[in-house]
């Protein structure tokens, strides 16, 4: 038997598989995340461990834990945990969606050796962005700072007393040599930082520690339980759904959007403001092409109404040309491809008609756009994407699936199990760490349906992206 935990922004979830990879039981357990201030975004890292505690726990009610192998870790990438000399958490865990630190992101990207070395635009979600504002507006945690743990990392210090990381969550701190796959003594010099501030390096797919034996003892778990370097989410959510080889992708509809491919070079191309992070397997990399709202931006419309995401969405029926109304996503600032943390959302062409359903297709094709401008970015770098599985909690909506396989010209793919996610990468590379196997465990999972675009359609999407993209230009004048 094998466990994976995934630490994600809104709850952690726990899920464990036999030796065939089949799901013998799962629990999830919330997490609060606190906006003191607009672009802020945070969490107790503390909460994490005691979810983590829980979930375990729930698990163990389910399932004999005496057959438990191994474990592996997934997380919210880019997550900036200060601790002290004692392990102990200085502040509360600045999260990935903060934006807080753009002028120190701007200010570190325009030293042209971050850009360089890394690969990739300093975002201000990244991490190194966040430890410099630390630096400048909390100088007494700064100075009190031993160690910078990324978050899942941290939950790896609590489960097993190691402090380690690996290669695709590191590489998007703004302080990793992504080509090298190891910490850029440079940029870190470059943030007054050392080797010493960051935590040893392991493949996601190695041994990273065993459950200290306390833990171990109080959840019922076997002595001597392999954890996993493991992988942030999105690395984890390719190793679950087998796209660990060159032209393979998936599209995540979760709070966050993404599309992915795996590569087996490393191809960074930071004027398009792809992500090029190394993968959780060894000599392996992969591309990015990331929206910062994707069914956060339905959650909002729902908050907003008062109307369910479900209620909104229900009777969308089949896809049609976009309408006169027009959505841009921008909540929170966007990455790929504006790289900007100031824009915000924004509707056009609204008039007494408009009804909520009317707006929350807009809001669903604004997205699909928005994914769009991500492969249009994914082909400046030369990578083609032919086809792509869809996973995530807005993959339950078949309209907009069926959207944005139109508004891509791509056929989507749906598994038949939902889960093949990044839970299950994690279980699957805590297979790997505890018996040496390799990639080969990492299968594609059975499709249900492949939604292929809407032929008839193709020149309407086009020329709505087209206006879509005008209005972000126009919306940049203001």
């Amino acid at each position: 038997m094998f466990i994976g935990l995934d630490l994600g922004t809104s709850a952690l979830k726990a899920i464990a598989i036999d030796d065939s990879q089949q799901p013998m039981a799962a629990h999830s357990v919330p997490l609060t995340v606190t906006r003191p201030h607009d672009g802020w975004s945070e969490q107790d890292p503390q909460s994490w461990c005691h979810a983590a505690v829980e979930a375990l726990s729930a698990l163990s009610q389910k399932v004999n834990y005496s057959a438990v192998k191994g474990l592996g870790l997934s997380g919210q990438m880019h997550g900036a945990t200060l601790i002290d000399k004692d392990d102990r958490p200085l502040r509360p865990c600045m999260l990935w969606n903060d934006t807080r630190s753009h002028a120190q992101a701007a200010r570190l990207d325009a030293d042209p050796q971050f850009r360089k070395i890394t690969g990739n635009i300093v975002f201000p979600g990244f991490t190194a962005p966040k430890v410099a504002w630390i630096q400048e507006h909390e100088p007494d945690i700064f100075a009190r700072t031993a160690k910078i743990l990324l978050p899942k990392d941290y939950l790896r210090l609590f489960l097993t007393g190691e402090h380690v990381s690996e290669m695709s969550d590191a590489a998007g701190t703004a302080w990793f040599d992504t080509g090298r796959r190891d910490w850029s003594e440079a940029l870190l010099s470059a943030c007054a930082l050392s080797r010493n501030h960051m935590p040893d390096l392991v493949e996601g797919s190695a041994v990273s520690g065993t459950i200290r034996p306390a833990l171990a003892a109080q959840l019922g778990l076997p002595s001597h339980v392999v954890v996993a370097g493991g992988a942030g989410d999105n690395a984890a959510t390719a190793i679950g759904a087998g796209v660990t080889r060159a032209q393979t992708g998936f599209l995540s509809l979760g709070t966050s959007g993404v599309l992915f491919a795996a590569t087996e070079q490393y191809l960074p191309a930071p004027e398009t403001a792809v992500h090029s992070f190394c993968h959780a397997i060894p000599d392996t990399w992969h591309q990015m092409s990331v929206i910062l709202a994707a069914t956060d931006a339905l959650e909002w419309l729902s908050r907003l109404t008062g109307q369910s995401a479900a209620a909104l969405t229900r009777d969308l029926g089949r896809v049609t040309a976009p309408g006169k109304t027009l959505f841009l996503p921008y909540l929170g600032g966007e990455r790929t491809p504006h790289n900007d943390a100031q824009i915000r959302g924004h509707f056009l062409h609204l008039d007494h008609a408009t009804s909520a359903q009317e707006a929350a297709k807009a809001v669903l094709q604004g997205v699909s756009f928005a994914f769009a401008d991500g492969k249009d970015a994914l082909a400046a770098t030369g990578t083609k994407l032919s086809e792509l599985l869809v996973l995530g909690g807005g993959a339950q909506s078949r309209s907009w699936v069926e959207m944005l396989a139109t508004t891509l010209d791509l056929p989507l793919d749906l598994p038949i199990s939902r889960e093949y996610g990044a839970a299950m990468g994690a279980a699957r590379l805590g297979i790997m760490a505890s018996t040496g196997a390799g990639p080969e465990v990492a299968a594609r999972p059975k499709i249900a349906s492949q939604i292929k675009p809407d032929p008839t359609l193709r020149m309407a999407m086009q020329a709505g992206h087209e206006r879509y993209k005008a209005a972000y230009a126009l919306l940049k004048e203001f």
